[in-house]
């Protein structure tokens, strides 16, 4: 992970917590990890922190873990599922006209896809 990189996942950490109204002392107790590693986290001095201790702060903020895996570089962006497909398993509830939609206003915002379905892009 780059310092910038880092930077972002810090500011993500601080912010979640602090919505939650949690003091670094009290996201320490609640996932078991050290107070001096989440302010190190948050502060983004750690370049590559370790997976389970990102899987515990995401317990500790509620939040799941592959959201913090993917801020801190763990998972790339080619391993990531395409845009239809994500969410596909994310809302089965959505019609696939809503999926349209939605890949629509990303087409229109440059976003790309992966997927095979769409013709590889959006």
């Amino acid at each position: 992970m780059n310092p910038k990189r880092a930077q972002a996942l810090g500011a993500y950490l601080k912010d979640r917590r602090s919505a939650l109204g949690l003091s670094t002392r009290a996201l320490a107790s609640l996932c078991n990890v050290n107070m001096a590693t989440i302010v190190r986290l948050e502060q983004g001095a750690f370049i590559d922190p370790r997976p389970e201790t990102l899987r515990a702060v995401a317990e500790g903020l509620g939040v799941s873990p592959s959201e913090l895996l993917i801020l801190a570089g763990y998972v790339l962006p080619e391993d990531l599922p395409s845009f239809d497909s994500f969410l596909r398993a994310k809302y089965p509830e959505l019609p696939d006209s809503a999926i349209a939609e939605l890949e629509s206003v990303a087409k229109r915002h440059g976003l790309k896809s992966n997927s095979k379905e769409t013709g590889g892009s959006l």
